[in-house]
């Protein structure tokens, strides 16, 4: 009897200080699996242009267990992962980022999980050594926020760090909107999920490539491409004020019917209340303008990222044979 394929999936950005203790130590917790199950190593080359490459290149030459895409450019961490999940020909696929913050040897438990029935198995974290107290409060803040905007009950702590079974990716596989945010596009899918917890680990090397602007853009794609509730809230604040300054204008009224010495003409008070006034106006505008400029990206229908190269993608590889991709 053929066993099952497991396939990993590692995108890959400016990571040639790691990949070879990231090499052992996912090889090591698949040969653990290795009695049960046939597994493939999907490492994704987003538009790295040190070393990475070449190490992977490598790695493919020595591991027919290897493959390796390579983007033409970079395209952003959650459409390498979509390339990976493309490409992965696995009955269950994991998504594991390579900066070794999310531990290799948790696969396993996930594979426990997956063998007792379920479809999804996320990775929560429980604590995140190394990182910032900035770091840390945000990340807390954006998750939870996050789920009191979107229309989805959105597992708080929890990133990318996922098994998959075949049935999910097949449906992730063929959801092709731009703007991506792959948890909660899981999520969304539902089928039968559950948490695993663990303990996130120290980058081992490097920096991390996640700038507070990419962060910043990360948390709008989560909370635009999954709820409709920042226009309403638009539209509240616009309510809210234009009744504040219905009450400032009686008080004004009256003011001035009663106490007309104590009113005096004031350029400053005026402009406080155009400016505000005016702010709220643009600020409505951006939110509404970020949605149509998602709708204008998504009419194109370009492809979602473009492969230059592939590596270990041969016939005799595990995994290929009736694969279809």
């Amino acid at each position: 009897m053929k066993r099952r394929l497991l396939s990993v999936v590692v995108p890959i950005y400016f990571e040639e200080l790691l990949i070879g203790e990231l090499y052992r130590r996912l090889k090591g917790s698949m040969e653990e699996l290795a009695s049960r199950y046939e597994y493939e190593l999907v490492f994704v080359n987003d538009g790295s242009t040190d070393g990475s490459l070449g190490l992977l290149r490598d790695l493919a030459l020595e591991d027919a267990c290897v493959r390796v895409v390579d983007l033409s450019r970079n395209f952003g961490h959650q459409l390498a992962i979509t390339a990976g999940t493309d490409l992965a020909c696995g009955d269950a696929v994991v998504v594991i980022d390579g900066d070794l913050q999310d531990p290799p040897e948790v696969i396993a438990q996930m594979v426990e999980k997956w063998e007792e029935g379920y479809d999804v198995v996320y990775g929560t974290r429980i604590a995140r050594d190394g990182e910032s107290p900035f770091k840390l409060a945000t990340a807390k803040l954006f998750y939870r926020t996050l789920n009191r905007l979107s229309d989805l009950d959105l597992p708080l702590d929890t990133g990318d760090f996922r098994l998959m079974d075949r049935a999910v990716v097949d449906q992730l596989v063929q959801m092709r909107e731009e703007s991506r945010y792959i948890r909660g596009m899981v999520t969304w899918l539902g089928f039968r999920q559950c948490a695993l917890p663990y303990r996130r680990d120290v980058r081992y090397a490097g920096y991390t490539k996640y700038t507070l602007g990419k962060m910043v853009k990360l948390a709008l794609a989560g909370i635009t491409s999954f709820s409709s509730k920042p226009l309403a809230l638009a539209m509240y604040f616009g309510l809210f004020v234009a009744f504040a300054a219905f009450v400032y204008l009686v008080w004004v009224i009256i003011t001035t019917l009663t106490m007309p010495e104590t009113i005096v003409p004031g350029y400053a008070s005026l402009m406080v209340v155009v400016l505000f006034l005016g702010g709220v106006q643009l600020m409505s505008v951006g939110i509404l303008g970020d949605y149509i400029g998602r709708i204008f990206y998504e009419g194109k229908r370009r492809p979602l990222y473009v492969v230059k190269e592939r590596y270990g993608f041969g016939a005799d590889s595990p995994g290929e044979e009736g694969c279809g991709r």
